[in-house]
C-alpha cells in the first residue's frame, strides 16, 4: 500500500535526521528530487549534500518531528530543530512545517515553510532583528548557504 510506503518514508527521513544521519536522509529521496525553503532551492544530489552538510556541521543538533503524515502520493511533517548558528554561535529553535510529494515510495519534492524573520533573528543577532523582512538579507543568506553548499560538495567529491 502506498500510503505506508510514503509514511514509512517520512518516518525514516526524520530518524534520520534526529540522528544526524544525512547519508540515511540521503537515501529517502528520489534521484531528480527538488527541495526548497527559505535559504535553498536545490535538484537532485544537491538535496541530499545539503542534509549530509547540515548534519555533519550541526554537533549540537537536536530535532523533534511530529505531526507524519501521509495519503496517496503527498505528505506533511511538522519538526523542530534547536541548533547553534554555525556562523555566529548563537541559538536557534527553528519551527518547520514540511510538504513531501512522493514518486517510487522516495520524495520527489520537499518543501518546508518557516519564519525567515524569526530565524534570522536568532541566528543572526541584531541585523536579523533589523533586517530579517528584507529580501537584500535573505539574498546574502542564500549566497552564503550556496557557497557553503558548493564548498561542501566539491569537498566530498575530493574525500578518498
Amino acid at each position: 500500500m502506498q500510503v505506508n510506503t510514503n509514511l514509512g518514508t517520512i518516518e525514516t527521513f526524520y530518524s534520520a535526521f534526529a540522528a544526524r544521519d544525512g547519508k540515511a536522509m540521503s537515501s529517502c529521496y528520489h534521484r531528480d528530487a527538488h527541495f526548497s525553503d527559505e535559504v535553498f532551492d536545490l535538484r537532485g544530489a544537491e538535496v541530499g549534500a545539503m542534509w549530509r552538510m547540515l548534519c555533519s556541521r550541526g554537533k549540537d543538533l537536536r530535532v523533534e518531528a511530529a505531526n507524519l503524515y501521509a495519503e496517496g502520493e503527498s505528505g506533511s511533517a511538522d519538526w523542530q530543530a534547536w541548533y547553534a548558528f554555525s556562523a555566529t554561535g548563537r541559538s536557534v529553535h527553528n519551527r518547520v512545517h514540511s510538504r513531501f510529494q512522493f514518486l517510487d515510495g522516495l520524495i520527489i519534492e520537499h518543501v518546508d515553510s518557516f519564519s525567515f524573520a524569526t530565524w534570522s533573528r536568532q541566528a543572526l543577532g541584531t541585523i536579523g532583528l533589523l533586517l530579517g523582512w528584507s529580501p537584500l538579507l535573505k539574498r546574502k543568506v542564500r549566497a552564503n548557504a550556496r557557497v557553503a553548499l558548493t564548498a561542501y560538495m566539491a569537498n566530498e567529491i575530493s574525500a578518498p
